[in-house]
């Protein structure tokens, strides 16, 4: 495909990482791959753990000029200097959102994989909409975000959409004309050498 439509990745952390370890796999990975922007998307309720991350993060992503934004914490993103937030509640909260931050912030949405919720999202001034999974999981209801929905949206919507959840390089090839971004986290965090397994995934990509 022409490089301007080849579609950027988009790296999501672990949901527990040891602090000691994984700036410095993110670094590496930085490093080697061409990333538009990475989500802290950690599982802990514990404020300072999710600030102490986030802390480190932002000093590897803002030193190469990567957007760094936080999964849910919309309150963490002005005090921690983080580049915006990533909603897991689809289209529900994002106006207000977009008021508290202001028109610089990135918000992101997660809509599952509902047209609907993913219409409403943008309406309501989301920068990007994701859906998932994609992949074959056995986590979540069995529900997937099936390659009709990116093929509609890609046509219909100007709105940025991801890809995400369980992808594989067969779904990399499939998705790939349809997407604008592919949303990577355990796909690669679960490798001892995650910049190999990335370069693996976006294989076919060319």
């Amino acid at each position: 495909m022409p490089e301007t439509e080849r579609p950027q990745i988009y790296l999501v952390t672990p949901p527990a990482f040891d602090l000691e370890v994984f700036p410095d796999r993110l670094a590496a990975v930085l490093d080697g791959a061409e990333v538009a922007c990475v989500r802290l998307a950690l599982a802990s309720a514990d404020e300072d753990r999710v600030a102490r991350a986030a802390d480190a993060l932002r000093q590897v992503t803002h030193a190469r000029d990567v957007a760094l934004v936080i999964e849910r914490h919309v309150l963490l993103v002005e005090r921690l200097g983080l580049d915006g937030v990533h909603l897991t509640d689809g289209a529900r909260s994002i106006r207000k959102v977009r008021k508290d931050l202001g028109a610089d912030a990135i918000i992101g949405a997660f809509c599952g994989t509902t047209r609907h919720d993913g219409i409403s999202a943008a309406e309501a001034g989301a920068d990007y909409v994701a859906f998932g999974p994609v992949g074959a999981t056995p986590l979540g209801d069995g529900s997937l975000a099936e390659h009709e929905l990116f093929e509609w949206w890609s046509e219909m919507i100007e709105v940025p959409v991801v890809a995400e959840g369980a992808l594989t390089a067969e779904l990399v090839a499939s998705l790939g004309p349809v997407t604008d971004f592919f949303g990577l986290g355990e796909e690669i965090w679960r490798h001892d050498d995650a910049l190999a397994a990335l370069r693996a995934l976006l294989a076919p990509l060319g």
